[in-house]
């Protein structure tokens, strides 16, 4: 197969924007390798046969980036590049998130672009870049144990001058202990520090300020001032020298960043466990039944492929040989281990646990619930909640800010004593660096959203923690949410002369084009035979039913009959009596708009287990509970009286559930709605924030700000806690962040703050902001106690209230 190849020539495509001139082909020009770090804009299905003719969207991880204002520099020189239509980088994750047109632009010189502003790109789930990053770990853990050594050696070297009385340290053996602490400076000057000199390089190059930028200086200023003094001690510097105070400073300061690397990578790295959750590669079964190691990303529907004992399942598919035990915690946030024999689903992401099973594809890469995951993560990770855009927005002002007040404190020390007059200006350099405030926001944030990710809950939108943990009112909706998926179905009455099993036929098959609870159930209790009828034209009447037309497939040119199933009303025939169990309604529509009745269908369904619990734990937290559904008003008063809500609403069409939260957000309520996700998706996008339960309807299609991967409501109180534990942390942080500036800069232009000191309070700040942070990756808070998920024992019924067809596989 020939390979696709772009329209235009990379030369015809360079156009005037910084880092054009560097762009060169590469491997990842090819339109086949886009894939495997990106996907395609286009509509939801195949990818398109020509890759050039719809947008891409790619992520990148970024190296020699520290700070919001390199996060800046990045999204300007990537949205400076013709045919880059989009740019969302994150300072806290380091990746970014690029929408190009491949017509106009390359992956190549969008990510020269990134190299010529001084960083560098590489795709995210590449397992090199992956390799990359090791090494530049490894690489920072040399720096700081060079630093720790010459930092020693030099304390050694000063300590006589501390302790020695007058008279005791001749000139000689003063200049002498000078020259030694020069020469062991000097090694950590250049490999310790060569990151700070390097990016202060590019800052002054560019013309612009990053937090390199102070720090570099100081660096540079306390080791020029202690070299005049050691090369001319009857100089103007000569009076003191501050290896001491320069080694000191860089190894707190290089401890500080290892650290908060690694918390960070800890605590807000759950997006990076999950990129790194599919296999590299993966034996494939070849024509003559040998199995080979190919690349993941080669993989075709149709393959066999045979997954060994503690690997990952690369796609998703069915076990065709072999049985085992799989692991699933991040698709569901339940960790017990699940069986998995000849015919079972397996999913892109889970682990086999047990045995080798051999697997036939059925879908890769995008298609996958795996990937429609990463897809949420990615999005989430790249967002800058408000308060985080606002640290951004201030970091440059601030950081020319802090140049110029060293520059002011100099010139004020200069006339009284122009070595210390610098050495002062380092300190308010070093002191003010504003790490802490630009880490404050995003890593809590982030940090919270990966714990929520390990349990089984996705978020959408990091804004929403902030929306979450000032909700006051929790509006529940009740088939699917607190009732519980799986219904039976207890009875089913037919008209004279309809057979049972006739009527639950046509039932079926027109029950099978939707995903509702009570429709999934009618369609597997009539699954049988519900493929001798071929349906055509259904449609769907919001909070009421379907409506199609089903003809006879036994019999050849049958013509087509319009049934309805749904509410009495939407069947159009006579409603039971209000305290009666609700029923689904199948009826047959005349061509004269009239409607005969064909058969009810009794349906029960229980209450979650853990409904009340969960209700009392929100009631503990001081949250006001409501309920609100399409169903009739007895069923719904049944359901809440067993959940414990006080209010509840029944026979409420999406219409009137959009009015009835608006009704409370005008009253002053902020409003958290938990629904299905399927019928909810108004009130879903109108609420302060929501939930949806993820397995009923594509992840990229759920309209809620928090997606429950699992079955249980109990992560809805616990979600909510952590939200306002989060607030408190991103406040405390924030504060922190605040009163260490207005602490430590009077005291540093006061000349009361030496470098050493100014670099450990720096190295501290950031570190105190990312440990708190790290308090909100222990886990999910505990509910109130007292907590219980009570099984309920009465069953409740309930008529469908909304239909929704299924996504064409």
């Amino acid at each position: 197969m020939s390979k696709i190849r772009p329209a235009a020539p990379v030369d015809a495509l360079a156009p005037q924007y910084p880092g054009a001139a560097a762009a060169q082909p590469t491997l990842l020009d090819e339109p086949q390798e886009w894939s495997a770090f990106g996907r395609a804009c286009g509509p939801a299905g195949p990818e398109p046969a020509d890759p050039l003719a719809t947008p891409w969207e790619s992520h990148v991880v970024l190296e020699g980036m520290h700070c919001a204002a390199c996060a800046l520099t990045v999204e300007d020189a990537l949205k400076a590049v013709p045919g880059v239509q989009q740019a969302d980088v994150s300072a806290a994750t380091r990746r970014a998130r690029v929408v190009w047109n491949p017509a106009k632009v390359l992956p190549s010189q969008w990510m020269a672009a990134v190299q010529q502003a001084g960083y560098r790109a590489m795709p995210a789930m590449d397992a090199w870049a992956r390799e990359q990053r090791l090494r530049e770990s490894r690489r920072a853990l040399w720096r700081w144990l060079v630093a720790g050594f010459c930092m020693m050696q030099v304390m050694m070297y000063a300590w006589p001058a501390y302790v020695a009385r007058p008279g005791d340290l001749t000139a000689e053996m003063e200049h002498l202990l000078r020259w030694a602490s020069w020469v062991i400076s000097l090694p950590m000057m250049v490999f310790s520090c060569g990151p700070f000199f390097s990016s202060a390089l590019r800052d002054i190059r560019l013309r612009r300020v990053s937090m390199d930028l102070p720090v570099a200086l100081g660096m540079a200023i306390t080791f020029v001032v202690s070299s005049a003094g050691t090369f001319d001690m009857e100089g103007i510097f000569g009076k003191e020298v501050y290896y001491d105070s320069l080694t000191m400073f860089v190894f707190f300061l290089l401890t500080g960043r290892w650290l908060e690397l690694r918390l960070r990578d800890r605590t807000a790295g759950a997006l990076e466990a999950v990129l790194n959750r599919l296999p590299d590669s993966v034996e494939r079964r070849t024509s003559d039944g040998s199995f080979v190691r190919v690349a993941t990303r080669r993989l075709a529907v149709g393959d066999t492929i045979r997954v060994l004992a503690g690997e990952a399942f690369p796609a998703d598919g069915r076990v065709t040989v072999g049985s085992t035990h799989v692991d699933e915690a991040l698709l569901t946030g339940e960790s017990t281990p699940l069986a998995r024999g000849e015919g079972s689903a397996v999913t892109a992401g889970s682990y086999n646990l047990h045995a080798p099973v051999e697997v036939l594809i059925e879908s890769t890469g995008e298609h996958t619930r795996f990937a429609q995951i990463v897809a949420l993560m990615e999005s989430a990770s790249l967002q800058k909640p408000r308060l985080a855009r606002l640290a951004n927005r201030i970091a440059r002002p601030f950081l020319g800010a802090v140049l110029v007040a060293a520059v002011m404190a100099a010139a004020w020390w200069w006339p009284t004593d122009p070595g210390r007059a610098l050495m002062v200006a380092v300190a308010v350099l070093i002191v003010t660096c504003p790490c802490a405030l630009s880490l404050a926001t995003p890593v809590a944030m982030l940090t919270a959203a990966g714990t929520l990710a390990r349990h089984g809950v996705l978020v959408r939108d990091l804004q929403a923690l902030e929306a979450l943990a000032q909700v006051d009112t929790v509006v529940f909706d009740k088939t699917g949410t607190l009732t519980r998926d799986a219904m039976a179905l207890q009875a089913v009455h037919t008209a004279p002369g309809i057979r049972a099993d006739e009527a639950l036929s046509i039932a079926a098959a027109l029950a099978r084009q939707s995903m509702h609870p009570v429709s999934r159930t009618i369609a597997l209790a009539g699954a049988a035979s519900c493929a001798d009828w071929q349906v055509s034209d259904v449609q769907e009447q919001a909070g009421l039913g379907l409506v199609g037309t089903l003809a006879d497939a036994r019999v050849q040119g049958a013509p087509g009959r319009i049934f309805r199933l749904g509410s009495a009303l939407h069947a159009g025939v006579a409603a039971t009596d209000a305290s009666a169990a609700p029923q689904a309604v199948l009826s047959l529509q005349h061509d004269d708009g009239t409607t005969r009745e064909v058969a009810r269908f009794g349906l029960a369904e229980q209450l979650r287990s853990e409904a009340p619990g969960v209700v009392d734990a929100l009631q503990r937290a001081g949250i006001h509970v409501q309920l609100l559904s399409g169903d009739r008003v007895a069923a719904v008063r049944r359901v809440a009286a067993q959940a414990g809500i006080a209010t509840a609403q029944g026979e409420c069409t999406p219409q009137g559930k959009l009015a009835a939260l608006k009704g409370l957000q005008t009253a002053g309520h902020h409003v958290a709605m938990v629904g299905d996700g399927l019928n909810d998706g108004p009130v879903l996008a109108g609420a302060h924030a929501s939930f949806a339960f993820g397995r009923a309807v594509p992840l990229a299609q759920a309209q809620a700000d928090f997606v429950v991967l699992g079955d249980s409501l109990v992560v809805v109180p616990q979600a909510l806690l952590l939200a306002r534990k989060t607030l408190r942390v991103v406040r405390q942080n924030l504060w922190w962040a605040a009163a260490y500036n207005a602490l430590c800069v009077p005291l540093a232009v006061m000349g009361a703050m030496p470098a050493w000191l100014a670099g450990l309070g720096m190295a501290l700040s950031s570190l105190l902001v990312v440990l708190n942070a790290a308090r909100l990756s222990r886990g999910l808070p505990a509910l109130p106690h007292g907590f219980a998920a009570e099984p309920a024992a009465i069953a409740v019924a309930e008529q469908p209230s909304h239909v929704t067809r299924p996504e064409p596989a």
